[in-house]
């Protein structure tokens, strides 16, 4: 599956950080991780913190699927407004859902801080009504949010306008999100956990998984097998090629850069993580090294060549978008790509094991939080492993 066009921001900025080897000869392990982006990365670094032996395996070099064409933006708050999340699953588990994302931002702090990740940044997020009909919402938001116990402020017209020149009639000011490189970061992991004398190899392409109830055998197009207790499916939107139930629709979305800015420190308020309750919704953040990033403007297609085609024309659509919220600054689109992008029924992810394939776990993150619910998945299945009980999985259950 092709899962980016054009030149996404990360990989020129980085380039291929680190060289891995393919695999050359059969193997045993107690886990095979089947999938090299930063949900696969997570998911190593959880285990070799753990002390619990793994091979990863990626078939394309790392972190090249849709890790490098993340934005990154680090959010507890999800796709699906809390409001609505509770009707979908219950108060209980819509507002623990929204508690462990907003811990998964702390856990990727203390993660950057083990690996040596340098492009952790704190910042506040904007949620912000993108009409008056929304205001309802961002209100019955606040309301939950804050009942709940996250930091938040509900901003009127007048203080929007102060702090960000923007004119909108309100908004969701929350201090749970935060900013990373992802592919920097999921390179980072990757290097950590063969410090940790654990197995990675890229260009391996999986071409045959058996499951049995004592284990998994897993055969390589170039004819090599590694036995192994469990697998941990962390292939992210691919995950259509191994299971045959309808848990994700793909579509895509595009995203530009700017380029550099030469004195500008804080482009607005904080240099907050900006969103809005439009659908699709624009979404923005800063660089570390003074750029602006955005995207947005998703369609229902998962079509390489759609994505293509359009590359242009929605890069030109974006600069628009936000040269009317901030004319201020001249935005010069340096780079521009389009990835997949995946939706689940009620926004959460799927995480645990799936009846029909024993031994197998899966570390499913779609959407926006992709990176926080692979930590929280991370977390999860490091436990169902080492036989610990944590009653967090059931929410994410694929048969929730």
């Amino acid at each position: 599956m092709d899962l980016h066009t054009g030149l996404p921001f990360w990989l020129i900025k980085n380039g291929l950080a680190y060289n891995y080897s393919s695999l050359k000869k059969d193997r045993k392990t107690q886990v095979v991780i089947l999938g090299g982006g930063i949900t696969g990365a997570i998911q190593a670094y959880f285990l070799a913190k753990a002390g619990i032996d793994f091979i990863l395996l990626e078939k394309r070099s790392i972190g090249l699927g849709s890790t490098s064409a993340s934005t990154a933006l680090l959010q507890y708050q999800i796709d699906e407004p809390l409001s609505s999340l509770i009707e979908k699953v219950g108060e209980s588990n819509a507002v623990r859902a929204y508690e462990l994302c907003a811990e998964s931002i702390e856990t990727i702090k203390s993660i950057s801080k083990d690996i040596g990740h340098d492009n952790y940044q704190v910042h506040p997020t904007l949620f912000y009504a993108s009409y008056k009909k929304d205001v309802a919402l961002i209100e019955k938001e606040y309301e939950l949010h804050k009942s709940a116990g996250f930091d938040v402020d509900l901003w009127d017209q007048k203080k929007i306008k102060k702090h960000f020149d923007l004119d909108f009639p309100a908004a969701l000011y929350s201090r749970h999100s935060a900013q990373i490189d992802a592919y920097k970061f999921c390179h980072q992991c990757m290097q950590y956990a063969l410090k940790k004398g654990q197995q990675i190899y890229d260009r391996t392409e999986v071409v045959d998984i058996k499951h049995k109830k004592d284990g998994v055998k897993i055969e390589t197009a170039d004819g090599y097998t590694i036995q192994a207790e469990w697998l941990i499916y962390a292939t992210g939107y691919e995950v259509v090629d191994f299971i045959s139930k309808d848990i994700v629709d793909l579509n895509s979305t595009w995203a530009i850069v700017s380029e550099q800015f030469d004195d500008v420190k804080e482009f607005w308020h904080e240099n907050a993580l900006i969103w809005e309750t439009k659908e699709p919704y624009l979404y923005m953040r800063t660089t570390a090294d003074r750029r602006i990033m955005l995207g947005g403007r998703d369609e229902n297609t998962n079509n390489p060549q759609r994505r293509q085609e359009a590359l242009k024309e929605k890069s030109k659509k974006l600069a628009k978008d936000f040269a009317k919220l901030f004319p201020q600054y001249e935005f010069v689109p340096e780079f521009s790509w389009a990835g997949t992008f995946g939706s689940t029924k009620d926004g959460l992810p799927y995480i645990g094991k799936f009846k029909n394939k024993p031994q197998g776990l899966f570390a499913l993150g779609f959407g926006g939080n992709g990176i926080t619910f692979s930590t929280i998945a991370g977390e999860l299945l490091r436990d169902i492993i080492l036989g610990k009980e944590n009653d967090d999985v059931k929410i994410f259950a694929f048969d929730r």
